[in-house]
């Protein structure tokens, strides 16, 4: 338990100008990164992980909250309710006028660090913790069927819930999970969030979580609740994501989203976007979404919605970046009408260029230089010109992004299904696949492009130098067995 002494002083370093420009879930990063380092067995105990922030924004994003109830039924340190207050106050409006937060959190000091966290963000919300937290069994601010937003990372893959509890405890409109008639237990509490994330909503609301990749097509009563809740309507766009976006753990996930008030020639289709090969690759063991690829995944959602302005926003947003970067650097001339994303790159690329070749002649030229003064100048040069070639290359991903999303949607933005990406299904073709709710069972897989390789020659080539390289490791081979011989000898 913290005492009051150290809040007060946790929330006087908190609470300053740099951490407000830093934006997000400040204390979440930093207990993530402490998860990563120190704690990764425990953080994966029970199938909890601490929600990445890119998930967290692209679960925002989608449901795009304005004002009303928030709950998040397995709230941790908060993550959920920080990004959206940031996306509401974004918006013009004041998130804790405009927005209700409720939270349960069954581990007490998560349930601390979320209420430290919502004070830091200028936040209010009604946290309840300990026992009573305990969603299998435990509706704790009677909220079924009252929220406008539910957001959660649940634990995946629960075990040992006890059936007759949660029964008890309500919140299953499509029916309890497997359950094994000897140890009266569920197996796996998957579709006992699920049902409870659907459960809450009220006649408008929407939901988006994280889940485990296998609940999309998961069997038995699994399979029968996600028949039912396919049929209401009310399942909105589901995205797979792909490996290591969790800092503690590699495994891959599924983003599903309800909405209880989707426009009506939506109501009886699903969008599906499979994402697992779309990411920025932080490090080794690290993928994320950019902040440019999170607007490009909500900028297909918009298009599915009919919101084709939020599209052309999206477009204007990427020339304006454009043009600032341009009118900085002076690269090219933006009155050009010709110009295109594609000139862009064009003229991005010899300035990255040109940058390197800058560098590269100064750090020569650093290597002749004598005096500490003429030293320090150089350097100064280099580091400057090293800046430089950041903002290109950062200018060069937005550009690359851009070209990504107006390859498929054109800048008009104009919805079509594209092979590996995406595909809005109706509910006659779910069924027709027994309900599964896999992206990749319907998006398909896109074709390779052609890279302009002979196969068959290179196959040729690659056994040649095969035979090359075994010649070689026999004559190698026969030569030590002729020293190791002559050892033995001696």
């Amino acid at each position: 338990m913290f005492s009051d002494e150290l809040l007060r002083e946790l929330l006087r370093i908190f609470n300053n100008k740099t951490l407000d420009e830093i934006g997000g879930d400040v204390i979440g990063r930093i207990y993530e990164y402490f998860l990563s380092k120190f704690a990764k067995a425990v953080a994966s105990d029970d199938g909890v992980f601490f929600t990445p922030k890119s998930l967290v924004k692209m679960l925002v994003n989608v449901l795009e909250p304005e004002q009303g109830v928030m709950l998040d039924p397995a709230c941790g340190s908060g993550g959920m309710f920080v990004q959206t207050g940031d996306f509401v106050n974004a918006g013009g409006m004041n998130a804790n006028t405009q927005m209700t937060f409720y939270g349960q959190e069954k581990v007490e000091y998560n349930a601390q660090l979320c209420l430290m966290n919502m004070a830091v963000h200028g936040l209010n919300g009604r946290i309840v913790s300990g026992d009573e937290a305990n969603s299998f069994y435990h509706d704790a601010h009677n909220l079924a069927g009252k929220c406008d937003y539910v957001m959660a990372n649940p634990p995946f893959n629960v075990d040992k819930v006890k059936a007759e509890s949660a029964s008890a405890a309500g919140r299953l409109p499509f029916g309890l999970p497997g359950v094994n008639a000897k140890t009266k237990e569920i197996g796996n509490a998957n579709y006992l969030w699920i049902s409870y994330f659907y459960a809450y909503l009220n006649d408008h609301g929407r939901a988006g979580f994280v889940m485990a990749s296998s609940a999309t097509d998961s069997a038995n009563k699994d399979r029968d609740i996600r028949e039912k809740l396919v049929l209401t309507g009310d399942v909105d766009v589901m995205v797979s994501v792909g490996n290591n976006f969790f800092y503690t753990l590699s495994l891959p996930c599924s983003l599903w989203f309800f909405d209880k008030a989707k426009r009506l020639e939506n109501k009886n289709r699903v969008l599906f976007i499979d994402a697992r090969n779309y990411y920025t690759v932080v490090d080794r063991t690290l993928n994320e979404w950019s902040e440019w690829q999170l607007k490009n995944l909500q900028a297909i959602v918009h298009l599915y919605r009919g919101e084709q302005d939020k599209y052309k926003s999206l477009i204007n947003e990427y020339w304006n970046a454009l043009s600032e970067h341009a009118e900085k650097h002076d690269s090219y001339s933006w009155q050009d009408r010709d110009m295109t994303f594609e000139k862009a790159l064009g003229v991005l690329n010899s300035e990255e260029a040109m940058y390197k070749k800058y560098i590269k002649d100064q750090q020569d030229a650093l290597k002749k230089t004598k005096g500490k003064k003429e030293k320090d100048e150089r350097k100064a040069v280099i580091a400057s010109n090293e800046a430089e070639l950041a903002v290109t290359l950062e200018a060069k991903d937005m550009v690359n992004e851009a070209i990504w999303l107006t390859s498929k949607f054109g800048l008009e933005g104009e919805y079509q299904d594209v092979l590996g990406l995406c595909k809005i299904a109706t509910i006659d073709e779910i069924s027709e696949k027994n309900y599964s709710l896999t992206p990749g069972a319907y998006v398909g897989v896109a074709e390779v492009e052609d890279d302009g390789v002979d196969f068959h020659e290179r196959m040729n080539e690659i056994h040649t130098e095969l035979a090359s390289l075994n010649k070689e490791a026999n004559l190698l081979m026969s030569e030590i067995m002729k020293e190791w011989e002559t050892l033995n000898t001696k």
